[in-house]
């Protein structure tokens, strides 16, 4: 549940802190919205200075966006960023205009991107040296989750780094898992997509062959939710963006390839066999080049009908 103002001060014990937020798409702008409802004071930041200026002007006083990262930390005591991946969080914690330019000793980095484990730890390293901490916390809950305060977060630090940062994470979420030393939130997040991209991609095999059948893909879906084919994929996304034939989940598709790609190259240096995960990845590299950049991951279940001949839409006839 999300923290009010009125928790944000005094009663509760939580401190008013200094935050800023880098990253304002469709999953920081709520989420960077929670911690301002709670009472903190914001600055903000995009690649797309607008959107800054425009959350910014919608928050009113204390929330001011900032011009670049090295701007937006001075004086303040946790960074969040909500990136596309790791290089894009390296580059803006400790490239020329980075944050490292502006944070100072004590303070703390909360990534909740959905990052390479390997470039989380290099980046905690060199931030480290400058005496700025980092927790690692990636998010599962989608849009929704962001805009209900409804996120589960996988967070990968130190103990005592989370403790400092679980306020604001508890205002932004649901759920709080630490699951282990710097870098195990975003390994647990590449696992967690892995397995949903899977599961989606069974789902819609599944759902053609029945279709094909003269089975009623509404009514299979019924059944597998009440059944052990069930899963987040059949509770929440193909009533919503394939049986409506809109598609328009605004997690993108090259998003959930790249995640399928730092679980393999983790399962690589694991010197793990996973062959069923990697003909999915294949699976999952065509439908991306098909469906082009920035496609909804909905897609992935277009591209699965278009291979087979036969659009999952609802209806269907006895056999």
């Amino acid at each position: 549940m999300a923290c009010t103002a009125e928790e944000g001060h005094g009663d509760n014990g939580m401190n008013t802190l200094d935050i800023g937020f880098v990253g304002l798409g469709v999953m920081g702008e709520p989420m960077a919205t929670h911690l301002a409802r709670a009472g903190h004071r914001l600055r903000l930041h995009d690649a797309d200075a607008a959107a800054a200026t425009a959350l910014a002007r919608r928050l009113g006083a204390p929330a001011v966006a900032a011009d670049t990262p090295a701007a937006l930390a001075e004086g303040c005591d946790v960074v969040v960023t909500m990136l596309p991946n790791g290089q894009v969080v390296q580059q803006v914690a400790l490239g020329e205009r980075g944050l490292l330019h502006g944070l100072k000793a004590g303070a703390l980095l909360l990534d909740t991107s959905s990052s390479e484990p390997w470039l989380t730890r290099q980046t905690a390293a060199s931030l480290a040296a400058r005496g700025v901490a980092m927790v690692d916390a990636p998010v599962s809950g989608a849009q929704w989750g962001a805009q209900e305060a409804a996120l589960v977060f996988m967070v990968g630090g130190d103990a005592a780094d989370l403790a400092r940062v679980r306020p604001l994470l508890d205002c932004m979420g649901r759920a709080v898992h630490h699951v282990g030393a710097l870098g195990a939130g975003h390994a647990m997040k590449c696992i967690n997509n892995l397995i949903t991209s899977m599961t989606f991609s069974a789902t819609m095999e599944g759902l053609v062959l029945g279709k094909r059948l003269g089975l009623d893909p509404a009514a299979m879906v019924e059944v597998l939710n009440q059944s052990t084919g069930g899963s987040w994929i059949t509770r929440n996304h193909i009533a919503q963006r394939v049986l409506s034939r809109s598609f328009d989940d605004p997690f993108k598709l090259e998003l959930m390839l790249k995640d399928i790609g730092i679980a393999m190259e983790l399962g690589r240096d694991a010197q793990l066999p996973m062959p069923l995960s990697g003909l999915g990845q294949q699976l999952w590299r065509a439908a991306a080049l098909a469906a082009g950049p920035c496609a909804s991951v909905s897609e992935l279940a277009r591209w699965v009908e278009t291979q087979a001949a036969t659009p999952v839409t609802p209806g269907g006839h006895a056999s």
